[in-house]
């Protein structure tokens, strides 16, 4: 199973795309656990995750978050503002396992 992090501002604003993404993924039959936490929480999660996804809001966070998850083979990536701000759970889940 497949475990995909949401990172923002808050965790709040991400939790919407995660319920989007978690409905998107069980009607592909994917297997993978998606869960959003506020930027501060992120690192408590390092070791249990396969992929990061960045809110638009915090991209600036890509360089310093790639920089902590060096030799743990999790990729970083920030979700596409459009994705974002339609909430299109589909799209981010599609983006974030191709990138697995």
């Amino acid at each position: 199973m497949k475990k995909i992090m949401l990172v923002c501002s808050a965790g709040m604003s991400t939790s919407l795309l995660v319920t989007k993404m978690e409905k998107a993924a069980a009607q592909k039959g994917e297997e993978v656990e998606i869960f959003a936490v506020a930027e501060a929480e992120a690192s408590k999660h390092f070791e249990e995750i396969d992929i990061l996804l960045l809110g638009p809001q915090v991209r600036f966070l890509k360089s310093k978050l790639e920089k902590q998850l060096e030799g743990k083979n999790v990729p970083v990536r920030v979700i596409e503002s459009i994705d974002y701000g339609m909430m299109n759970g589909e799209k981010v889940l599609e983006t974030a396992l191709q990138a697995l």
